[in-house]
């Protein structure tokens, strides 16, 4: 069993005798398996044991066990301790994918802090054809069904050329014991109704499921490789990055093979889920405005590009009392800087300045985002505007209309700042004192 670790090892490029290496070891017959076969390779190893506090007194049971083990093997042994459940709700993940998250980092935060090659997890062969199934039945592209990498980063599994039933039986012959996960034995998660139920079916069936499958894995992670060279080229043409957002153009994605096999690669490490990039494509011949949001990002329509930003709205709103005035810090970064004068000064046409009539304005003003229904008469004309229809009689993209504040009092939009004041409010012969508002 070493001696197949071993070669795995080396012929995968994973290790150097010199590494240190930093194990993932929860007390299960899989990551007991790992830190023995390494320590007995002669590799210098830490241990790191995650208590995620989810099972109570197993909890603490699987904690005991892996510190006893580990002082048994001379091993140095870190242990991290986690609210998963809280940091579940707080983030609205599922506690798999928090406990994912939590060790991970951790992992990664130990690594540097040792000055570790690598972080060893005990992912073996059955693990893989699980992956592959279940990604099959969720719906996938090629790299879905490629199962798990040998290597990944800094996370490596040197156990994938073991079958689980061929690591429980190298524990019997070391006299090694370990723990049960209960949760295991159960049919409650989708991995678990396929370890239990699906696949024994299938080895039924064929009792070589498990070499075909993994066999057809290698097959498409080579298939992946040259798929994976065509997209990025073609994605090299159809996207642009400028200013932290992403810029898809139009016309050069709908002039490949399979746009919407391009424009999957580009949004799904965004987020965004097939049939949302469905959605997307049914969108580009439509009007401006759509926009489809990720946990994280939002994409909108844009005249004859997508744009794909942070997801980071906010809800910006200042109050602004003129008898004792502030500058404004917009969005965007500029300033937004208020000021009295006489009212016959002279008034500066510039689109970055609003002149006011003071006493028409009041005293009290808010400066916030443009919001759906707002209104104005803009200056020189005599009806009131919608400002969605403004800005797109102005051709705003997305990003400057995402940003766009205006100063509003208790009655309506004084100025859309840096483009055009309210008629109502302009200053006239009778004007006693002006107010001017400036951004730059």
């Amino acid at each position: 069993m070493e001696k197949k670790v071993k070669e795995y090892i080396e012929k995968n490029n994973l290790l150097q005798k010199k590494d240190l290496i930093l194990v993932g070891i929860s007390g299960g017959a899989d990551s007991v398996a790992l830190l023995r076969i390494l320590i007995s390779i002669g590799y210098n190893c830490v241990a790191v044991h995650c208590n995620f506090h989810l099972r109570g007194e197993e909890s603490n049971r699987d904690q005991m066990f892996v510190e006893h083990l580990c002082a048994s093997l001379g091993v140095k042994l870190e242990i991290c301790h986690y609210d998963t459940n809280k940091y579940a709700s707080d983030n609205k993940i599922s506690i798999e994918m928090a406990a994912r998250e939590l060790r991970y980092v951790d992992f990664e935060r130990l690594r540097k802090e040792y000055g570790a090659t690598c972080i060893a997890v005990a992912h073996h062969r059955d693990d893989s054809v699980e992956t592959l199934l279940m990604n099959l039945m969720r719906g996938t592209g090629i790299r879905g069904l490629t199962g798990i990498k040998p290597k990944n980063g800094n996370i490596i599994r040197p156990l994938l050329s073991l079958q689980r039933l061929e690591i429980e039986e190298y524990l019997k012959s070391i006299g090694q014991d370990y723990v049960t996960d209960s949760t295991n034995l159960e049919a409650d998660y989708t991995r678990n109704k396929i370890r239990l139920h699906l696949l024994p079916l299938m080895r039924a069936i064929n009792p070589n499921t498990d070499k075909s499958i993994e066999s057809t894995a290698l097959h498409l992670q080579q298939a992946y490789l040259i798929y994976n060279d065509a997209v990025q080229k073609a994605i090299a043409n159809v996207v642009k990055q400028e200013d932290g957002n992403l810029y898809i153009n139009i016309d050069a994605l709908l002039s490949t093979p399979s746009p919407s096999t391009i424009l999957f690669e580009i949004l799904s490490v965004y987020g965004y889920n097939e049939q949302q990039v469905n959605s997307i494509m049914e969108s580009l011949s439509s009007e401006s405005g759509k926009r489809f949001a990720s946990n994280s990002y939002l994409l909108y329509k844009d005249r004859n590009r997508l744009v794909l930003m942070q997801n980071n709205e906010i809800d910006f709103c200042v109050n602004i009392d003129l008898k004792k005035i502030d500058n404004v810090i917009l969005p965007d970064g500029r300033t937004l800087r208020f000021e009295f004068r006489e009212g016959g000064a002279e008034i500066n046409k510039s689109k970055s300045i609003a002149t006011l009539d003071a006493d028409k304005v009041g005293e009290n003003l808010k400066v916030r985002l443009w919001r759906q229904g707002d209104n104005f008469v803009p200056f020189g004309m005599k009806g009131k505007k919608l400002l969605s229809d403004y800005m797109t009689d102005r051709k705003f993209d997305i990003t400057k209309k995402r940003n766009q504040c205006v100063v509003c009092n208790d009655c309506a939009l004084i100025w859309v700042v840096g483009e055009r004041s309210d008629d109502r409010y302009r200053v006239s012969n009778d004007t006693i004192r002006q107010l001017v508002i400036s951004v730059n």
